[in-house]
């Protein structure tokens, strides 16, 4: 394949699938919106993140070890048509009137399972072909995309549902997913991958991976250190449309989010200019101190929209620098015959907790927080909180403010941690 040719494709592969990622994202937001205005419950919009976790993390690894033996095109093919006749789905019974939350957890499990297809073989795709002189060029241009599908989908969705309801939103995302499709199929060309001669253990290559991790404590640590991480902004997930549409409105959610992806995308570009520090260990932990000391504590003790939009701000503009630093560290820590396999490892170490933390986040908001705020005459947390549905979700976001700072802290002094720089 010509080396000029072979980027365009990369370019054209890119751009389809950041579209289509782009309309795959409203529907979930949308769905989020539809389910708390039917039920008015944090858990049951959370669940339907989980519904949609649990699959891929419990199919990552067997499936993985699948789709290195396949046509990548196909399965890429496959995939997102099994994914899109799922929101095809959501769109017929909605249309009935016979939507259920239970269609939906269900249609989730299987585009959760589907993903753990999509996104490998989109992985490798990317690398064949892609000239290895492009390697950066082709990871900016994907963090771009990423930060900015953060940053639009939320807005592009409310405007969408509030004009012509949901299915306005899924009807553009069937739309994003056409064009892709089309495109993939007759116009990007993925040359095949040779084919190794050994087979592939899944087991062993999960044991080979948890052996590297046990052996060099700080790249666990790290692991760990984010799996807490990602349990807390889990919990914070599902806790935040359940004290934004209590207290404001769709569009003001979708605005904290929007900003939030603003300051990822500025974040992103900042650090593509950064000098390498001395130091990535304290760069991660630094930032990861300043997200969880900002935005907690100012959606939890103010009720004006405008500071909530700075929290998110504050809250996410280091997160990009943190994931830069973070994967080089990562890179550089681990031999890279067997990264694959110590990777396979960190996705089951690092990633379980996020179900967990959404599970969490809304039973603690309708069962635990909510119910106390309700039936307390505790004045100072009356006047910190308020009295009215939402109260509850703001104790919360005070609380696991607290408990981030700390597990920053906890983290940030562990010795083989440290000693990583």
């Amino acid at each position: 394949m010509q080396y000029e040719k072979k980027f365009k494709y990369f370019v054209l592969l890119w751009g389809t699938q950041s579209l289509s990622k782009l309309g795959s994202s409203l529907t979930p937001f949308a769905l989020v919106l539809w389910s708390y205005s039917l039920t008015g419950s944090a858990l049951a919009s959370a669940m339907l993140t989980v519904s949609t976790y649990v699959p891929y993390i419990l199919l990552s690894l067997p499936v993985g070890a699948f789709t290195d033996k396949m046509d990548k095109k196909r399965l890429m093919l496959i995939a997102d048509s099994v994914a899109a006749l799922c929101t095809l789905s959501v769109l017929v019974l909605y249309l009935r009137g016979s939507l259920e939350l239970w269609h939906i957890y269900l249609l989730n499990a299987v585009t959760g399972a589907m993903q753990t297809i999509q996104e490998p073989s989109s992985e490798v795709a990317t690398t064949l072909i892609t000239p290895e002189d492009r390697y950066q060029k082709a990871g900016a241009l994907k963090a771009f995309s990423y930060s900015l599908i953060n940053m639009a989908s939320p807005v592009i969705a409310t405007a969408l549902y509030s004009i012509g309801g949901l299915s306005a939103v899924i009807l553009v995302d069937l739309s994003t997913f056409l064009l892709a499709f089309l495109s993939l199929i007759f116009f990007v060309r993925i040359p095949k991958q040779e084919k190794g001669k050994e087979k592939i253990s899944v087991f062993a290559n999960l044991k080979e991976g948890l052996f590297f991790l046990w052996k060099n404590r700080g790249v666990l640590e790290v692991i760990l250190f984010l799996g807490a991480i990602n349990f807390i902004a889990s919990i914070y997930n599902a806790a935040l449309p359940a004290m934004v549409l209590s207290f404001e409105s769709e569009e003001m959610l979708a605005l904290i989010n929007f900003v939030a992806g603003l300051a990822m995308i500025l974040s992103s570009m900042l650090s593509t200019f950064l000098p390498a520090p001395k130091r990535r260990v304290s760069v991660i932990t630094t930032s990861l101190f300043i997200s969880m000391s900002t935005e907690n504590f100012l959606l939890s003790f103010f009720r004006c929209p405008y500071i909530w939009a700075l929290g998110a701000f504050l809250g996410w503009m280091c997160i990009p620098i943190m994931n830069t630093n973070l994967d080089a560290l990562m890179r550089s820590s681990i031999p890279s015959e067997i990264q694959g396999r110590v990777y396979s490892a960190r996705n089951m170490l690092q990633f379980f907790t996020i179900p967990l933390g959404y599970l969490a986040g809304g039973v603690l908001v309708d069962s635990v927080f909510e119910p106390f705020m309700a039936s307390t005459d505790n004045s100072l947390l009356l006047f910190l909180f308020g009295e009215e549905k939402g109260s509850g979700a703001a104790f919360l976001f005070a609380v696991i403010g607290v408990l981030g700072v700390l597990v920053c802290l906890i983290f940030s002094r562990m010795k083989a941690l440290r000693e990583l720089d």
